[in-house]
């Protein structure tokens, strides 16, 4: 892994998805540990609010966006460079869970998985890495994906798919980023204490607050680790639960989140997508 670990001194860190959840705990994390940082998110209202709070503690930069829009993440990458600065570290935390159940399948579910929580981040990706080589000195990358990337969980087709993909393109990119200075992590949070967990219909071990969940995340990233996640003891499971033949896994989730005994699920679509925010695992 490069050996380069982003330091306040270095430059400004962007955090996306940070109006809410994860991605505003850790805005502000960093800007106690002496970060400006930029802050994106497509609710204006509340990056400012966001931004008013952190006043006393360092200075948060306000770019709101639409990470699905690659135009849009290119003129935010542009407007960093040459307004504000040095690009350091990049936390790609943008994301939206919506739930997919088998009997009740909607093409839609998926398209908008995907289009915020995969093509979202390669829409940041490319420029903010494009900056840090045309830059110099390094830079850091974390993405943030999720314990569902380790294998399938009920109700994650969608999201499930999209943290697995970002967990091998961290890898994979991991190979070429070393050589030329740019350390990438992948981030994989177990559950997070958020409104959007709130509606998991089953019980959520080892649930943690996004402020728990931003500490551990700054301090991974002061850290040589290429993954950071968190908390151990049930992520840990998880991984331990993937190495098991298919028969055993599938027994032991349906076992532990009672999935088997529960009633088909029939919805109606919902008018509009929701916020787009890092809160669920």
């Amino acid at each position: 892994m490069s050996d380069y670990i982003a330091r306040p001194d270095h430059g400004l860190a962007w955090v996306t998805g940070a109006s809410s959840g994860i991605g505003r705990a850790l805005a502000l994390r960093l800007v106690r540990d002496g970060y400006c940082v930029v802050v994106t998110a497509r609710d204006h209202e509340k990056l400012v609010a966001l931004q008013h709070e952190a006043q006393s503690l360092g200075r948060i930069i306000v770019l709101d966006g639409d990470v699905t829009d690659p135009r849009d993440m290119e003129r935010i990458v542009s407007a960093i460079e040459y307004d504000h600065g040095r690009l350091a570290l990049v936390v790609l935390n943008a994301g939206v869970y919506i739930p997919v159940h088998g009997e009740d399948l909607y093409r839609e579910d998926f398209e908008k998985t995907f289009a915020v929580n995969l093509h979202g981040v390669v829409n940041c990706l490319l420029p903010a890495i494009r900056h840090m080589k045309t830059q110099g000195n390094g830079g850091q990358v974390g993405l943030v994906s999720s314990v569902t990337g380790y294998a399938g969980l009920p109700t994650s087709a969608a999201y499930g798919a999209t943290k697995a993909a970002l967990i091998n393109m961290a890898e994979s990119l991991k190979f070429d980023l070393d050589k030329i200075g740019i350390r990438i992590q992948i981030i994989n949070p177990g559950f997070v204490e958020t409104p959007a967990t709130a509606q998991n219909a089953f019980e959520m071990p080892a649930l943690i607050s996004p402020e728990q969940a931003a500490d551990r995340i700054a301090e991974g990233l002061r850290s040589k680790a290429f993954e950071i996640t968190f908390p151990k003891r049930f992520t840990y499971a998880l991984k331990f639960l993937r190495l098991l033949p298919y028969p055993t896994y599938f027994w032991l989730i349906n076992r532990a989140t009672g999935w088997k005994k529960r009633p088909l699920e029939a919805r109606t679509m919902p008018d509009s997508v929701p916020n787009v925010d890092q809160n669920k695992v």
